[in-house]
């Protein structure tokens, strides 16, 4: 019986344990962390052993395949001992597609790439496609195959597990944009993270669409070095794509898998110009998997898009609040202020992962207020203390959300998208956005407080 060892018990490790479980494997979980109790009630229930608060050097370097959760390094001791010795390590998604039949939509990008999974996959389900949801977003792919198959799998895919696949093969891959992002993994070499993002298309051939987005600078630097043999669809928001997809700012032009369909772009669910580009990626995919017009356009009408992203909030005496934790970089929070012409109370700051703030100076014009939530604001400070009139700091998201109620006049918006990681007064960008609403639904309209 081939021994299976599984690095970190989080959603796509534990459905990676159960999958090689009921395939014959004999199978170990170690976490350096804590498991938690619900999981390890259930690998106790399948018979499945584990360890917490540690990885056991022999058993791990006894396996002949390990998973490894893709937020553990390469690096890492145990990960790099393991590579030495000579030992196979893959991601949970390469494990899932050897047992899979269905055919893959796989969808990766620094930014926009998880509301592109999620508005593929409701298009494709709202017309009525036998469709299931995976990846970096939802349920482990693993975990599901061990309940049911789709004929089609959107999945959402990180560099983090694009570098665990070997032969990971998609009907249909997008690559939404490449911005810097998570150099700390990539020895802080842009060409490295490009090559892990092109990594998404190396098992591709000629019978296969690949998706990108035709003004990307460093898609394009990136397909200078790296060979995409699937056959190339360009969307654009500048020009017209004889055979892609393409944007005038007014309507959403599809030239795909022989339709062409015209989407006005008031009709959409979805508001900001980076969405209109998520937007001709997903209907581009939804169209080559036989969405037909008519499901097409009442889809892209009934999406709501995923918590912390651009949402809208509540208004309070004319103030819009909107939740955009998952602006965790520069470019994603450059999208967002890009987004709205109203003046702006914004609340930025986190965890900097080494950040250029000079590509968002042109857009903190209609910026009022600047309210630094963060343990260390001095480079914010610096980068917009000439720019913007009114900058203040806290480390509480109640006065932040408060002091953007003070500030805000009917017309505004208070705009959270903080440009950097949660994790220096938060568990997660999540967590911020959780606590971010909650604050906001609890604001009370001036005339009245």
């Amino acid at each position: 019986m081939k021994k299976l060892v599984v690095l970190g018990a989080g959603e796509s490790g534990l459905g990676a344990a159960m999958l090689a479980r009921q395939k014959g494997y004999a199978v170990f979980v170690s976490d350096a962390g804590q498991i938690s109790l619900a999981r390890k009630a259930e690998m106790e229930r399948l018979g499945i052993a584990f360890e917490e608060g540690k990885h056991s050097e022999e058993k791990i370097l006894s396996a002949d395949l390990i998973i490894k959760s893709p937020g553990i390094s390469p690096k890492a001791e145990m990960a790099a001992k393991a590579s030495l010795a000579g030992i196979p390590i893959i991601d949970e998604l390469e494990f899932a597609f050897g047992y899979s039949t269905g055919k893959v939509i796989a969808i990766t990008g620094t930014n926009g790439k998880t509301t592109t999974t999620l508005l593929t996959y409701h298009l494709m389900k709202e017309a009525g496609l036998d469709v299931g949801l995976a990846g970096n977003v939802g349920k482990s792919w693993a975990a599901q195959l061990l309940e049911k198959e789709h004929e089609w799998w959107v999945i959402e895919c990180s560099s983090f597990q694009i570098d665990g696949f070997v032969n990971f093969k998609p009907s249909v891959a997008i690559l939404c944009n490449i911005t810097p992002d998570h150099l700390d993994r990539y020895e802080y070499k842009i060409e490295n993270y490009i090559d892990s993002k092109f990594g998404i298309f190396k098992n591709m051939t000629s019978a296969n669409q690949a998706i990108l987005f035709a003004e990307d600078a460093l898609t394009l630097e990136g397909l200078k070095s790296n060979e995409v043999k699937a056959s190339t669809l360009w969307v654009s928001a500048l020009e017209l794509q004889k055979e892609g997809a393409w944007t005038d700012g007014e309507n959403l032009t599809f030239a795909v898998a022989e339709q062409s369909v015209v989407v006005p772009v008031d009709s959409l669910s979805l508001k900001g110009k980076h969405n209109l580009l998520n937007a001709l990626c997903a209907g581009s995919a939804a169209l080559i998997a036989g969405v037909k017009d008519v499901d097409f356009m009442l889809g892209f009408q009934t999406f709501k898009n995923a918590p912390h992203r651009m949402e809208l909030i509540k208004e309070v005496d004319g103030v819009k609040f909107i939740n955009d934790s998952k602006g965790t970089n520069v470019e994603a929070t450059a999208y967002a202020l890009a987004s709205y012409d109203n003046p702006l109370i914004w609340i930025a700051g986190g965890v900097d992962k080494g950040n250029d703030y000079t590509v968002l100076s042109p857009l903190t014009e209609k910026v009022k207020s600047l309210i630094c939530l963060g343990k260390d604001n001095e480079k914010l400070k610096s980068a917009f203390g000439s720019s913007i009139a009114d900058i203040r700091e806290t480390q509480d998201i109640k006065e932040a959300v408060s002091w953007g109620n003070e500030l805000g006049e009917s017309g505004d918006i208070v705009l959270l998208s903080p440009a950097c990681a949660s994790f220096d007064l938060f568990k997660n960008y999540e967590d911020r956005g959780i606590q971010f609403r909650a604050a906001v639904e609890n604001l009370k309209p001036k005339a009245i407080a």
